[in-house]
């Protein structure tokens, strides 16, 4: 088991939840043995760009998920990435980790373990310091790495993958600076992403493969689709039967299905600001959802059934989509 810090009870019980190990010979990706409930069952729910101490509704985002937490009896949460606003967090001790994190999602059903990637906001500050053990004794929740994996108990595995060393322009604009430490060079460093990921989706067992991004695959919100996720990483998904990619960026929720394989593209990047009012092909046949406003999503699994559903601000579910592995069946 790793333990990194036995402080309370409540740590403890946190800590001892999971397990880390070296995923096999072949992948250098970390795997993270999540325990499962003795129902069978494993539910979680996903918010992104949500680090605003509380602003733009941050809170109001947080108090329903303690709510919607408690009624679903989570297992732990997954976000996807800009967790600090507005250059992530400055180092170990900067105060924005307890402003925006600790003492914003104070909710009983919360205090789970927060499975979390990177966002491009994250590196324009210390991206190590997100990453660094120390902020695990600040708050036991904490775990983040660059790209790992999140095996839960067979029923699903869930690849949290880097997304931002992918985006060319951030390498060339001059508005912002990027801690590209141990990412250079940029080439290798995503190739070496890529052929892990492969490595690992094609020994996986398990009955549900998730891959979580900060950075969309499809999107119709402001930033649209990544093309360099669009040219590199769909391919894989697609060749491995991945089920569902779930990403941030996009303020906003949203839900498209791919038109090449039983993907489904799920946005949850609503967790503080949001309403940009730029909206792009609504019309596409594929847009089965689309929220422009505050929000989360939840995920719920049995080894052969998924239901995901979509909240707004006061928890009210917005979208509801779900499928059987076996018989196929979706409610839009």
């Amino acid at each position: 088991m790793a333990v990194f810090c036995k402080e309370s009870m409540v740590m403890f019980l946190l800590v001892a939840s999971f397990s880390i190990s070296y995923c096999s010979s072949a992948t250098r990706l970390k795997k993270i043995h999540h325990s499962a409930k003795d129902n069978g069952n494993l539910r979680f729910l996903v918010v992104g760009d949500w680090g605003r101490k509380g602003d733009y509704n941050q809170s109001v985002v947080a108090f329903q998920m303690g709510r919607i937490g408690e009624k679903l009896d989570i297992d732990f949460v997954v976000s996807t990435g800009d967790n600090f606003y507005t250059n992530g967090l400055t180092g170990e001790d900067d105060r924005n980790f307890l402003e925006s994190f600790s003492n914003v999602y104070k909710a009983k059903s919360l205090q789970t373990l927060w499975y979390t990637v990177l966002g491009n906001h994250d590196y324009r500050g210390d991206a190590l310091a997100q990453l660094s053990p120390y902020l695990r004794k600040i708050d036991s929740r904490w775990i983040c790495l660059r790209s790992f994996i999140i095996n839960a108990a067979e029923i699903a595995e869930i690849f949290m993958v880097d997304t931002t060393p992918f985006v060319k322009e951030y390498f060339v604009e001059t508005e912002h600076t990027y801690d590209w430490r141990n990412v250079m060079p940029q080439k290798t460093y995503t190739q070496n992403v890529l052929n892990d990921l492969e490595n690992a989706l094609s020994e996986s067992t398990a009955k549900w493969k998730i891959v979580v991004g900060h950075h969309a695959i499809r999107s119709v919100g402001h930033h649209g689709d990544t093309n360099e996720l669009v040219e590199r990483l769909l391919p894989i998904l697609r060749a491995y039967d991945v089920d569902l990619y779930m990403n941030g960026h996009d303020h906003c929720l949203e839900h498209i299905s791919d038109t090449e394989s039983p993907i489904q593209f799920l946005t949850s990047g609503a967790g503080s600001k949001a309403w940009r009012g730029d909206v792009k092909g609504l019309n596409n046949e594929e847009m089965k959802f689309f929220y422009d406003g505050q929000g989360f999503m939840s995920v719920q699994l049995t080894p052969t059934h998924v239901e995901i559903e979509f909240y707004d601000v006061f928890g009210k579910v917005l979208h509801r989509w779900s499928r059987s592995k076996h018989l196929l069946h979706s409610i839009i």
